[in-house]
């Protein structure tokens, strides 16, 4: 092999590492906020006597705990994941375009 297939493969492998873990990262993430919003949704939103509801912020309260502050939190993980933690790995040069003639 060649330097420059070596470095094109090495290149490579680096830029899927760094994307499987960004993607399962931000899954886990995810997946974290779907088992807390549903689970928390589910236990403190149903059979719950309507006179025991109490509003934060305008939202009943197992909405706002439930729903606004643990998506609300994600969008902040995501910005300052995407901003901070995530590798901006160079991607080679751009191919030629090639002529539909060819």
């Amino acid at each position: 092999m060649s330097k420059s297939i070596q470095e094109t493969t090495g290149k490579e492998q680096l830029l899927l590492r760094n994307a499987r873990r960004e993607g399962l990262i931000i899954m886990a993430v995810w997946l974290a906020a779907l088992v807390w919003s549903v689970g928390f949704s589910y236990v403190f939103g149903y059979y719950r006597d309507p006179a025991a509801i109490e509003l934060v912020l305008g939202f009943p309260d197992w909405v706002f705990w439930g729903i606004v502050v643990p998506w609300g939190l994600c969008l902040v993980y995501s910005a300052w994941f995407c901003f901070v933690t995530m590798a901006d790995d160079d991607l080679g040069q751009d191919q030629p375009e090639k002529s539909g003639h060819d």
